[in-house]
């Protein structure tokens, strides 16, 4: 018998011998077959076939760097830039262990905990901002023809990332809803 795990909701699924394998899952309904299905075999056979494809698969790894080392000379990045800033403070003597600690009591007492859109690490709400007359120019809300599409004063909320340092602006709560407001009003 096959065994197969959706890659989409997780289940295991096991065939029927008979029937054999499905197009898509019978519990979320989406497509099994192609890149998107992984079959694993469950027991302690080692299949020598494995090792052959694993061999395959890094001959064909470096066949691919090389080809764009010859494309492209010495301005190829054969590493992905790390996105996590944080790992280069560890090197400096920093404790991340009650960093990250702090950072999880920070984001417990947070009604909104967006995720950062660079490293998808959690953000901390590090304050807000007033927008008032002489900081904030509003433009014209073309939905109504009257007023603006958002009157000062309003508050922003900034949220900086733990991992990547990287800030974030969103209106709050009430805001929002005088924006919706503003806009839907005709």
């Amino acid at each position: 018998m096959e065994t197969t795990v959706c890659p989409w909701c997780q289940t295991e699924i096991v065939w029927d011998e008979e029937l054999g394998p499905e197009e898509e899952c019978p519990y979320c309904h989406n497509e099994l077959n192609g890149y998107r299905t992984l079959n694993i075999n469950i027991g302690d056979e080692i299949d020598d076939s494995d090792e052959e494809f694993e061999a395959q698969d890094i001959a064909n790894d470096k066949e691919q760097v090389s080809d764009l080392t010859s494309l492209w000379g010495d301005e190829v990045e054969l590493k992905l830039p790390e996105l996590r800033t944080l790992n280069k403070y560890a090197d400096e003597g920093n404790d991340l262990i009650l960093y990250e600690q702090g950072v999880e009591k920070q984001l417990d007492q947070q009604e909104e905990v967006p995720e950062c859109p660079h490293c998808r690490e959690f953000m901390i709400l590090a304050g807000s901002q007033a927008a008032t007359q002489d900081t904030f120019t509003p433009i014209a809300n073309a939905a109504s023809g009257k007023g603006s599409v958002l009157s000062p004063p309003f508050t922003v909320l900034t949220y900086v990332c733990s991992g990547c340092f990287q800030v974030q602006y969103s209106l709050s709560e009430d805001d929002r809803l005088k924006l919706i407001q503003n806009l839907s009003s005709h």
